[in-house]
């Protein structure tokens, strides 16, 4: 990826991402088997710790926002990356309950402060259709970095022993904390970054800009993309769920399935992001996201009247729809939340944003399980049905603030202008 070598903050962040998706990848196959095998929990009690831990989460992603413009998002960046590795090293230690929740809940809070740091950093020194970009290509190194960690604890999937999940937990902790290294010194390295992540510190922060609570427009847009962002519960938890409990398709497509959505996003996440570099293009990419997630959620439906061949062909088309949904709805959801936002108050709405995000990581899972899982074909229809009404009304709010402000679309062969 030739365009990360050619700004130093790109490049930085790059690093960065690649460190905490490898340690997260690692992470995501061990840790059930760790918490209920090393620490010694039971399945519904790390669910439990886990949601709640979540709502930490969410409640620190509003805050990273405000601390960004108030201390500087590469430094609230650098600061929680290491951080969350220090919690995540932490839970080698875990021995109860008690300190399971209080580890996880530290986890939670340091990544949500983290991630805001981020997306606050993109909006700072970008500009234009450059942060969506770069945001797409940040979500490819992730994607292609959490794969190969997922593999690497293949080892210890293998060994199957609590020495070898407690080993790859303080390797986790260890890559996360190494990830803090290209971000040390980066003011110092780019001239101007200072000026860029401080624009909005200090006292000016209570009486510049305005509060994104209060900005109307806004707070749908992040509400809609939330509910949209409730499609990752499909990869996490329906699929999983539907294929092996509810298909004749066998169990290891699972693993297939998950190839093709890390594929599919690798390859075209920063085409996606190309396709929505305006409100008004943003729009039309969160509804064509919403129409393939309805398409989607019926092949995922039918699945379950086939045979297991027919089955496999059907999920995998599923699959495709529901990927090409991710990069179209996360490429135009990013750019509404770029455009919308008061640039004097950055971070403050990207905190919203996140804590959008952050919200729906957490409940998605309880919205796939309740409709598609428990109640099968008619869930399914209802989730799709869902997903496509979000996308059409989420159009609509861009639309209307494109309107607002002036924006048009350009001919065919032109550029957009705002």
């Amino acid at each position: 990826m030739p365009e990360l070598l050619r700004d130093p903050v790109e490049r930085a962040l790059a690093s960065a991402v690649a460190a905490l998706s490898l340690s997260r990848g690692m992470f995501f196959a061990v840790s059930a088997l760790y918490f209920t095998r090393g620490v010694g929990l039971s399945a519904a009690t790390v669910g439990i710790g886990l949601t709640v831990a979540g709502g930490v989460g969410v409640l620190a992603s509003y805050a990273g926002g405000r601390l960004s413009d108030r201390y500087g998002a590469d430094r609230l960046q650098q600061w929680t990356l290491a951080a969350s590795g220090a919690s995540l090293l932490a839970y080698a230690f875990a021995s109860d309950v008690v300190s399971f929740v209080l580890i996880a809940a530290c986890v939670s809070a340091t990544r949500g402060l983290q991630s805001t740091a981020q997306v606050t950093l993109l909006a700072r020194w970008y500009v234009g259709p450059e942060r969506v970009t770069v945001r797409a290509r940040l979500r490819v190194v992730m994607n292609v970095f959490i794969g190969g960690g997922s593999l690497l604890a293949g080892l210890a999937l293998m060994v199957d022993t609590t020495s070898a999940y407690r080993l790859t937990v303080v390797l986790v902790g260890a890559i996360t904390f190494l990830g803090t290294l290209p971000l040390i010194g980066l003011r110092r390295r780019v001239a101007g970054l200072a000026d860029r992540m401080d624009a909005g510190g200090g006292a000016a922060t209570s009486v510049r800009g305005r509060s994104p609570l209060r900005d109307r427009t806004y707070v749908v847009s992040t509400i809609l993309n939330a509910v949209l962002a409730i499609q990752f519960g499909l990869t996490s938890v329906g699929i999983p769920l539907w294929v092996a409990d509810h298909t004749d398709a066998p169990t290891v497509v699972v693993s297939a399935l998950l190839l093709v959505n890390t594929i599919y996003v690798a390859l075209f996440q920063v085409r996606a992001s190309r396709g929505a570099q305006n409100l008004r293009t943003a729009g039309q990419s969160v509804r064509r996201a919403g129409l393939f997630l309805l398409v989607a959620c019926l092949l995922f439906a039918s699945a379950g009247r086939l045979g297991a061949a027919a089955a496999t062909a059907v999920l995998l088309l599923a699959a495709l729809a529901a990927s090409a949904a991710e990069t179209k709805g996360e490429a135009g959801g990013w750019t509404m939340a770029f455009e919308l936002a008061d640039p004097a108050r950055a971070g403050a709405y990207q905190g919203l944003s996140q804590t959008g995000y952050a919200l729906a990581q957490m409940l998605s899972p309880t919205v796939v399980t309740t409709t598609a899982i428990d109640h099968g074909v008619p869930g399914w229809i209802a989730l799709g049905a869902l997903f496509a009404a979000t996308g059409t009304a989420t159009a609509v709010v861009a639309n209307h603030a494109a309107s607002r402000r002036g924006e048009y679309q350009a001919p065919v062969g032109g550029t957009p202008v705002a």
